[in-house]
């Protein structure tokens, strides 16, 4: 009977104290857990913390100099969604762990593209026809359709593509800031879409060539409007501004030829040529780009006469006029014209050839390496012997 009349006694009082404490600090513990992640998820979030590392330098200081600087790297970086950023945290510790280690890969690379989804949230490629230039044309709703992604032609509007151009050396980590990074984003050739990238896209896709295309105007310098340029003083161009030419007039030929193609260095000192020298004259290239045939194809007032056949022999003492359309090689690959001498000069023995001759010859004149200029080498030494 006592037993059932006993009743349970309360908890000591040192004991509930602990209880309580123990609850409060675990509370206290998950509080500063949850502020200290949230904090630290922040914190490793902004820009400022990828320059910390001192290997991302580089990409640190470009950054702030683009036009994207406003951005945090985390915003082009990292793909939306919360499976993608906690994907990226993990890979954040496997950096980690590579730079304590020494065992990270330079120059440092993104392994995978900046997916079109990051460029998006900011840019519309519906509606977006407005280009920095003013000029341009560029339909961005034309090249989704397509599949072009964004970075196949803003890969450098961030960082310059400074890793390709070899300046994110482990030896340069130091020599990085602000200025070296303004200084390398100044340049518009690794920052800006060039042309050579659309061009060669548009060859391989078959998609129009032509500068309206891309361009509002038509972008013709103004020395090019002169008359006086248009009447033959673009013949006169020096051969060191071909290069210059070429840049916009390598895509107006329907045929490719590299006459810029140089030896490399080492190779032009061993044949004691000088390193710079470009050797491709005005009259070459024009017979090698078929936009200039429009207008050389065309016979000139003097060639329309009807007598011009039979009488042009006394052109002979300005050939070099001649050969600008005309090649003085029995074979020529020449889009302007295929006519040459040999076309209707073929050579003959069997008659005093020598009064007959274009150019005028000594009375004693030998073969020698001067008529190689016009007639075939394979042909002529199967009977005659150079005499240099």
């Amino acid at each position: 009977m006592e037993e059932e009349h006993k009743q349970e006694l309360p908890a000591p009082p040192r004991f509930r104290y602990k209880l309580i404490k123990i609850a409060t600090l675990t509370l206290l513990f998950l509080v500063i857990l949850f502020f200290g992640g949230f904090f630290g998820i922040e914190t490793t979030s902004s820009s400022k913390f990828c320059s910390s590392c001192h290997e991302m330098k580089p990409q640190y200081y470009t950054w702030k100099a683009s036009s994207h600087s406003e951005v945090d790297c985390v915003n082009c970086h990292i793909e939306p969604g919360a499976k993608n950023y906690a994907k990226a945290k993990g890979n954040g510790l496997v950096e980690l762990y590579k730079k304590q280690t020494d065992t990270y890969i330079a120059p440092i690379k993104m392994p995978n593209l900046i997916p079109d989804e990051a460029c998006e949230s900011c840019h519309n490629m519906k509606n977006r026809a407005v280009t920095a230039s003013g000029d341009i044309i560029i339909p961005h709703n034309k090249h989704k359709t397509e599949g072009i992604k964004c970075v196949q032609c803003h890969s450098g509007t961030a960082h310059g593509k400074v890793s390709d151009r070899k300046v994110t050396y482990k030896s340069d980590y130091g020599k990085w800031d602000e200025k070296l990074g303004t200084s390398l984003m100044s340049n518009k050739k690794f920052t800006s879409p060039q042309m050579d990238t659309c061009m060669e896209c548009h060859e391989v896709r078959k998609a129009p060539l032509e500068c309206k295309t891309c361009h509002e105007t038509t972008m013709v310098p103004k020395n090019h409007k002169t008359e006086e340029f248009k009447a033959g003083g673009h013949g006169k161009i020096q051969p060191s501004d071909l290069k210059k030419c070429e840049k916009c007039h390598s895509y107006m030929s329907k045929e490719k030829y590299d006459l810029f193609k140089e030896d490399p260095s080492f190779t032009k000192f061993l044949k004691k040529e000088n390193t710079d020298s470009n050797n491709v004259t005005v009259s070459q290239y024009a017979k090698t780009n078929t936009f200039c045939k429009d207008c050389h194809g065309q016979k000139p007032t003097s060639h329309k006469r009807a007598s011009f056949i039979t009488d042009h022999g006394h052109l002979s003492k300005n050939t070099q006029t001649c050969f600008i359309c005309h090649d003085n090689r029995i074979v020529s690959n020449s889009p302007v014209t295929r006519v040459q001498c040999a076309t209707c000069h073929p050579s003959s023995h069997n008659r005093p050839w020598k009064d007959h001759h274009p150019v005028t010859l000594a009375a004693n004149q030998k073969f020698n390496n001067t008529c190689l200029r016009c007639h075939v080498k394979a042909t002529c030494t199967k009977c005659h012997r150079t005499n240099s």
